[in-house]
């Protein structure tokens, strides 16, 4: 007896979802608004019967949508209270793009005198949505909260007279409401409380018995609503994807012994990659910029200042005589070829994303068509890009003081161009450098044309920045996960971006192109793997860039930089033979993903599980998906050198279990199997498998 606690309810809204689509709960007419209440705040109805405060989620007051993907729970929590004893409850409001309300859904009560309710929605369609908090007075509770205290009081049938018949013309009410299979059992016990012939006890225990089908069908009273709020759905590939980066026009080449260019890769030399990439369970993979580059300041290996006539320079210096950001290299092919690239590479089940980058090379056509997009300087020249000490001569940036709407207005016709050639996933380079407004105008521009659209922000800068561009409509995000490395920057880490999920998806990638952090230069294969893992199984989105799989380590001298960077040069590669000869990472990589795809804990953010373990070398987390009963348990070593011995302390109730039960778990890395419980002794060897990525199976 008594009010569900949260545990059950999150079950009973889980079972009844379909059948509430098709039932209300009764709603009594509210009384007529009060006007001494004096509430005020975000998400406060002033001038109705209960204060509704502090709904969740929404993003700075509800300025911005919160996100979310078909198919996610997503949390949702308010502060809901009232005057006197009387018992009320709140629900979800879950309003779809079509204007129609989804069907009710209970919230249920937070810790004694927190007054905080918790509930869920699952959006189920790409669009723009919005959500509401009601809150009710719940006759029925409040009565069988009275009942039961009077009846514990010792109170006999001399003092429920009146209890028992408002009890049963309660009842009454609320039989209107239940589904036909439930309705008897109301009816029923509405009966029994007016039947003066049999005892006290036969009378009202029917009635106390209703709590689980009158807590999912209320009567409802004093409605009250809070403000919607927005929150947009993207599909689910905007929160669990894994992306592989690699550059079309290296695959194919030949290069001589100096490292020069003898043959340019092409789309379609590029073409068989794509499969291989699908069979190692990406599903994106990345192009760097395929546009024309430069002429003009060209770079030469190694970011030199000089390029040789062979040099092929960097595909970031966008733009030469061939045109712009509409077009494609010549060396890499044509409109039409790059159209039946995207074409195979859905047929291999992978998508494209495409590098949006809004800089220029010297020799762009914009620089000539619109002057007035750049900074000039003071000597008339015009300003190249610069990170002091950092300098790039062989770019431009946009000045989007000079002429907004023009800028803007040409990026939205780029942007719409490739949309219109397959690409429904682009990664904007720098988004940090340009104004936050011009992509809060151009991401809605472009995703009220084509929803599916989504962008990833390579924003490595100021944690508010990368947080802004979330907020202001960006899909993912760039981490700082590339150097966060011991246990406890990685716990603080994981639980930062949980408490920003409702509007920044992280993207963990150990490496690019740029990056190459020092523990994967002196780290060795070991590293690679606890790396992958980390990335891979941390976070729902990950992305790596090619080499990885071949332990590429070698750095400049002095920085976090590949040596005889693929951005300067072509770096062809034997991926077979590799695999081949047992130098590569891809079977691991390949087992990875596939363990990712096959378990839905791992599709998701908000449910990352830190446990105890009494070594700060060693990391313990779990994920786990309700819906599946699907629990991924991971264990890995931080140390490739060593190995590492632990002693676990597992919250039990967040793996599915009671404190003292115990249970299976399989490493899917592996296959080996043992018998858990609470605490576990490991051991880690990185020379043979730094991690345990285990699956949990009750004992059957």
């Amino acid at each position: 007896m008594g009010t569900p606690t949260p545990e059950k309810l999150d079950i009973a809204r889980t079972d009844t979802e379909t059948a509430l689509a098709t039932e209300d709960p009764v709603v009594v007419a509210d009384a007529p608004a009060s006007t001494w209440q004096a509430a005020t705040g975000p998400g406060v109805v002033t001038g109705n019967r209960f204060p509704i405060e502090q709904v969740t989620p929404q993003v700075e007051g509800g300025r911005f949508p919160a996100k979310a993907v078909v198919g996610e729970l997503v949390p949702v929590t308010a502060v809901a209270y009232r005057e006197g004893h009387s018992m009320m409850g709140c629900n979800v409001v879950l309003i779809g793009p079509d204007g129609r309300e989804g069907p009710f859904t209970r919230m249920g009560p937070g810790a004694p005198g927190t007054d905080r309710w918790h509930g869920t929605m699952r959006p189920d369609a790409v669009g723009a949505w919005t959500f509401a908090v009601e809150a009710f007075s719940d006759p029925y509770l409040t009565w069988h909260d009275a009942v039961t205290k009077k009846i514990g009081a010792g109170q006999g049938l001399q003092d429920l007279g009146n209890d028992l018949a408002e009890g049963a013309v309660l009842l009454n009410q609320a039989a209107t409401g239940v589904p036909a299979a439930e309705r008897g059992r109301v009816t029923g016990a509405a009966q029994a409380l007016a039947d003066a012939s049999i005892p006290l006890f036969a009378r009202v225990s029917p009635a106390l018995g209703l709590t689980d089908v009158l807590w999912r069908y209320p009567v409802r009273q004093h409605v009250t609503r809070s403000k919607e709020l927005p929150i947009w759905c993207d599909r689910q590939r905007a929160l669990f994807s894994a992306w592989y980066e690699f550059f079309p026009r290296s695959e194919g080449a030949v290069v001589d012994e100096h490292g020069k260019p003898v043959t340019h890769g092409t789309f379609a030399s590029a073409t068989p990659r794509l499969q291989q990439v699908a069979d190692l369970g990406f599903d994106v993979v990345y192009l760097p910029p395929i546009h024309p580059i430069g002429r003009v300041n060209r770079k030469g290996p190694n970011n030199t200042l000089v390029a040789g006539p062979q040099d092929i320079g960097s595909p970031w210096a966008i733009g030469a005589a061939e045109g712009g950001h509409d077009t494609i290299h010549p060396d890499l092919g044509t409109l039409e070829d790059f159209r039946a690239f995207v074409a195979a590479a859905h047929e291999a089940g992978v998508e494209i994303a495409m590098d949006l980058a809004l800089q220029c090379a010297p020799d762009h056509p914009w620089v000539t068509e619109h002057p007035e997009w750049f900074t000039t300087r003071a000597d008339g020249s015009i300003a190249y890009a610069e990170n002091p000490p950092k300098k790039y001569q062989d770019i431009y940036p946009l000045n989007f003081d000079n002429d907004p709407l023009g800028i803007r207005d040409e990026v939205l016709r780029v942007v719409l161009h490739w949309v219109e050639n397959g690409v429904k996933i682009f990664r904007v380079d720098n988004p940090h450098t340009k104004p936050v407004g011009f992509w809060h105008w151009i991401i809605d521009e472009v995703k009220s044309v084509e929803p599916d659209v989504l962008f990833l922000a390579e924003a490595f800068t100021r944690p508010a920045m990368m947080h802004g561009l979330g907020k202001h409509g960006f899909t993912q995000s760039y981490t700082y996960f590339t150097w966060r490395v011991q246990a406890w920057e990685l716990r603080d880490y994981v639980q930062e971006l949980i408490a920003a999920a409702d509007y920044m998806r992280p993207n963990f990638w150990p490496n690019t192109p740029d990056i190459l952090p020092e523990h994967l230069q002196h780290g060795g294969p070991p590293m690679f793997k606890i790396r992958a893992v980390l990335a891979s199984l941390l976070s729902p989105s990950w992305g790596m860039y090619a080499g990885f799989e071949l332990f590429e380590h070698l750095h400049r001298p002095g920085s976090e930089e590949y040596l005889d960077n693929e951005k300067f040069q072509l770096r062809p590669r034997d991926w077979a033979a590799a695999e081949a000869a047992g130098e590569s990472l891809a079977p691991y990589l390949r087992k990875l993903n596939h363990v990712r795809r096959d378990n839905p804990a791992l599709h998701w953010l908000r449910n990352t599980v830190f446990h105890g373990i009494d070594n700060e070398q060693v990391l313990c987390f779990s994920k786990r998906d309700p819906d599946s009963d699907n629990t991924v348990l991971v264990v890995v070593s931080l140390d490739s050198q060593n190995v590492q011995w632990g002693n676990t302390t597992l919250d039990m109730p967040a793996l599915g279990f009671d404190w003292h039960e115990r249970f299976t778990v399989r490493d899917e890395l592996t296959g080996a199997t043992f018998d858990w419980g609470q605490h576990n002794a490991i051991r880690l060897d990185p020379l043979y498998e730094p991690a345990h990525v285990f699956t949990v199976h009750r004992h059957r």
